[in-house]
């Protein structure tokens, strides 16, 4: 659990980096960029992770590029606090339903009621960000789109990590090319600009990089030690960080409703922590 909860602070750290730059494509390549060369030294000391789990390795390579370039978007029309409650709190019920429909693993009654207090209080969040900044309507399916996307690569790299036998593996190979992958898309796309505008942001390369490599690897080494759907619930704490953020750090004021919606977060982590 505390593993689990210090991936979701990092999460929402890369996250902020990206929600706050000019340019939130090259600063999301920026980001991708620094994980993938971060994991290459790694890998050198790591076994490389078993044949069963390559297939899966490939798809969460390919479906990581898509999940990347959607947090780009939605960021470009959408706030933080509306974007990404909606990504992350629509996320947790579609994996438990995935992984309920596809492995046929199911958490304890205590657990499914963590998962339905997590969910509804990152969603209160967002209809509270909602209703106090209302933004364009694409940027929201951006991001409702992109909740699909992380309950995809989230119970597919969950079963290939336990197929893999070394989580760490996994996950640095994962990065390695989910890095390969994203500049040739942005290359075709934008040409050599999209890598050119990287350099001057190393700074936010190595520093988005190590969170999101850490704060994934933290995840699959979870997912290897307790069901997919518990772990993906309890992940998605990140909102509760990514309020205090705003509150002591941006300066950002917090409605009652918005404060109820973090209760019932904590609430839904405690229920999955005795489950």
């Amino acid at each position: 659990m505390l593993v689990v909860l210090l991936s979701a602070l990092l999460h929402v750290s890369w996250n902020v980096l990206v929600r706050n730059s000019t340019d939130k494509f090259s600063s999301t390549l920026a980001v991708v960029l620094g994980a993938g060369l971060l994991a290459v030294p790694l890998l050198v000391w790591l076994p490389l992770p078993s044949v069963p789990s390559y297939p899966y390795i490939l798809a969460s390579g390919l479906i990581h590029v898509v999940y990347f370039s959607l947090v780009a978007a939605s960021y470009r029309g959408a706030e933080l606090s509306l974007a990404y409650p909606l990504m992350r709190g629509a996320a947790p019920a579609l994996a438990a339903l995935t992984a309920l429909l596809w492995l046929g693993e199911s958490p304890a009654t205590m657990g499914w009621l963590g998962i339905t207090f997590i969910c509804g209080g990152v969603l209160s969040l967002a209809w509270g960000a909602w209703k106090t900044s209302p933004t364009h309507a694409g940027a929201v399916v951006l991001a409702l789109v992109n909740a699909g996307i992380v309950a995809s690569y989230t119970v597919i790299d969950g079963h290939g990590a336990r197929l893999s036998d070394h989580a760490p593996a996994y996950t640095g190979w994962t990065f390695v090319l989910t890095a390969l992958l994203m500049a040739a898309a942005q290359g075709v796309k934008r040409g050599r600009s999209a890598l050119a505008a990287v350099g001057p942001i190393w700074r936010t390369a190595l520093v988005g990089g190590a969170c999101t490599l850490l704060a994934y690897g933290m995840v699959l080494w979870a997912m290897t030690h307790a069901p997919i759907a518990v772990v993906a619930a309890l992940r998605e704490s990140s909102i509760v960080f990514a309020a205090l953020i705003g509150v002591v750090f941006l300066k950002e004021r917090i409605s009652r409703l918005r404060w109820l919606a973090i209760g019932l977060v904590c609430a839904g982590a405690v229920c999955i922590k005795i489950s």
